[in-house]
């Protein structure tokens, strides 16, 4: 009788095993390296990449109406005509980042910064001049910010819709330098050193390398703030090459 009565007991066994077996692989699946659970197209940009969307929107921001003032107020017929000639590729610029944004389903700015702000009261307040040689001090300054950071992030992005908006970014920009440097009203010497990326993890050449790997809800704290340290540089330069003015 009692080889029946272990025979009886080797199904329940056996269902036993199988459920625990189940449920340790059910919970190994859940910290197998490369396995993630789909998220929102929105958390699915990478922090340089929405480095890359924010700069442009911001840039689009005030430099659209500093552009807009420079062809009102611009002592020089050469200040004027680039001011419009901005303003009007700005407004093109802007249109595709808004409409790259809203097929990524991404967040961007709606108004310029309080620096900004503060950039285009400047201009708003000065004349003749000194009003051309803010509006182009300001705006080369800028634009050779943002410049560096269309390539890093053009050289690493996975999304075909960043690539896109990188290139058109990257032909807007470098018009605009070329434009402003026309004028004569550059001071190379006192332009502010290049921001070359960082070689450890905290630099932007790291963001940018992230879009190597699959990245989900990237947090962009880290690349906000090395591209403002970036712009606070740049700040700081060009406040001491107008104060020369």
């Amino acid at each position: 009788m009692a080889p029946l009565r272990s025979a009886r007991r080797r199904p329940g066994t056996r269902t036993h095993r199988a459920v625990m077996l189940l449920i340790a692989v059910i919970a190994g699946v859940g910290v197998l390296p490369g396995v993630a659970v789909a998220a929102p197209v929105g958390q699915q940009l990478n922090a340089a990449d929405m480095t890359l969307l924010n700069g442009v929107r911001l840039a689009g921001l005030w430099e659209m109406p500093a552009g807009q003032m420079a062809a009102e107020k611009g002592q020089s017929a050469k200040v004027r005509e680039i001011g419009a000639g901005i303003a009007n590729e700005h407004q093109r610029l802007d249109q595709l980042v808004v409409e790259a944004a809203n097929k990524l389903g991404a967040t961007i700015p709606s108004e310029p910064t309080a620096e900004q702000k503060g950039w285009l009261a400047e201009m708003q307040k000065a004349s003749g001049a000194r009003f051309d040689q803010i509006f182009v001090t300001r705006l080369r300054v800028a634009h050779g910010k943002i410049f560096p950071v269309i390539g890093a992030v053009r050289a690493s992005t996975r999304d075909a819709t960043v690539r896109k908006l990188c290139d058109d970014a990257n032909g807007f920009v470098m018009h605009h330098m070329q434009m402003l440097e026309s004028t004569g009203l550059v001071r190379w010497p006192e332009l502010p050193p290049a921001a070359l990326p960082a070689p450890g993890k905290d630099g932007l050449l790291a963001a940018a390398s992230a879009n190597t790997g699959p990245q989900v809800g990237v947090s962009s704290t880290v690349v906000w703030l090395v591209f403002l340290a970036a712009l606070g540089t740049g700040g700081i330069a060009t406040y001491r090459m107008l104060r020369r003015s």
